[in-house]
C-alpha cells in the first residue's frame, strides 16, 4: 500500500518531548500508513538555528502541524483531514 503522506520529525538527542513524539508517530503507524523522516537538527547548523527552541517539530507533507508535543490520536486527525 502506498502512501500519499510524510511525515518529518526534526528532534535532537537527550530530547524527552521528541522520545514521545517519536513513540506517538510509531503507535499511528499501526493505524495509519506514512513515510517517516527523522532529521537530528544538530547535524545542521540552518536547521538548528530553525527549531532550536522548538523541537520536536513533525510536519506532514513539508507543512508544520505540531511543535513540542503530538499524540498520535491528534496525528491520525490531521491526516484524515487531508485525504
Amino acid at each position: 500500500m502506498q502512501s500519499n503522506f510524510r511525515i518529518t520529525i526534526y528532534t535532537r538527542k537527550n530530547c524527552c518531548l521528541c522520545d514521545d513524539a517519536k513513540r506517538a508517530i510509531r503507535d499511528a503507524r499501526t493505524k495509519a500508513v506514512f513515510e517517516v523522516d527523522e532529521i537530528d537538527i544538530d547535524s545542521d547548523p540552518a536547521l538548528q538555528k530553525l527549531y532550536n527552541d522548538e523541537v520536536p517539530v513533525v510536519e506532514i507533507n513539508g507543512s508544520k502541524a505540531f511543535k513540542y508535543r503530538v499524540s498520535a490520536n491528534e496525528l491520525l486527525k490531521k491526516l484524515a483531514a487531508r485525504q
